[in-house]
């Protein structure tokens, strides 16, 4: 599998279409973060270790298949929230472990507040859930995390994803997965992914001016 998976289904670019507009009101953006998060989770998860595991049907004994292995949902605080409900409802029995960091305005690098990740018995996949991936700073944070606590394979799963960014992490960790709806371009002045779709945790939680 590559270590870079640009989605091009063509609900995906009708989604990010609609998440990409200015226009899209907070709750109808929530809407669209969840259903690309959906394809994305489907997509990051396409060859996950199964086990075998013997059913009843209503007819007869059916020799099934269920996830093996432990899984990690690792959202980004807070934006990453925005992306953990359907990841959920694909993966019921997964871990959810909390990120916490946000980007100085001012420097535009990575200041980490949270981090609980237990010590020892890391899960065997933990999907990272960050919406932009600009600078790559803070996912960058996040995987050093993962990787202290001994997890091995990591993917990230992102709506939105500037060139820079994804080369940098392609540098700083060849060994992850990358699994994003778009590739944009280039980032601005302030550090922002053109042309993007805006603060993605003030548009999901409709705080955008309000601070």
């Amino acid at each position: 599998m590559s270590r870079v998976v640009e989605l091009k289904h063509p609900l995906v670019q009708h989604h990010l279409t609609i998440l990409r507009d200015a226009r899209t009101a907070p709750a109808l953006f929530r809407q669209q973060a969840r259903r690309l998060a959906m394809l994305l989770g489907v997509a990051a998860t396409s060859d996950l270790p199964t086990r075998p595991v013997s059913v009843h049907t209503p007819l007869a004994e059916h020799q099934g298949q269920q996830v093996a292995g432990r899984v990690a949902l690792v959202p980004i605080l807070r934006a990453g929230l925005g992306l953990l409900d359907p990841l959920q409802e694909l993966l019921p029995e997964a871990e959810v472990w909390h990120l916490g960091m946000y980007r100085d305005e001012t420097t535009a690098q990575p200041v980490e507040y949270y981090c609980k990740l237990p010590a020892g018995h890391p899960s065997d996949i933990s999907l990272i859930l960050d919406p932009m991936l600009a600078t790559a700073g803070s996912v960058l944070m996040a995987i050093d995390a993962l990787k202290r606590w001994g997890c091995r394979d990591i993917r990230l799963l992102s709506l939105v994803a500037a060139q820079s960014g994804v080369e940098r992490l392609q540098q700083a960790h060849p060994d992850v997965s990358l699994f994003v709806c778009a590739i944009d371009p280039e980032l601005n002045a302030h550090s922002y992914i053109v042309p993007g779709l805006g603060d993605a945790g003030d548009r999901i939680f409709n705080t955008l001016g309000n601070y």
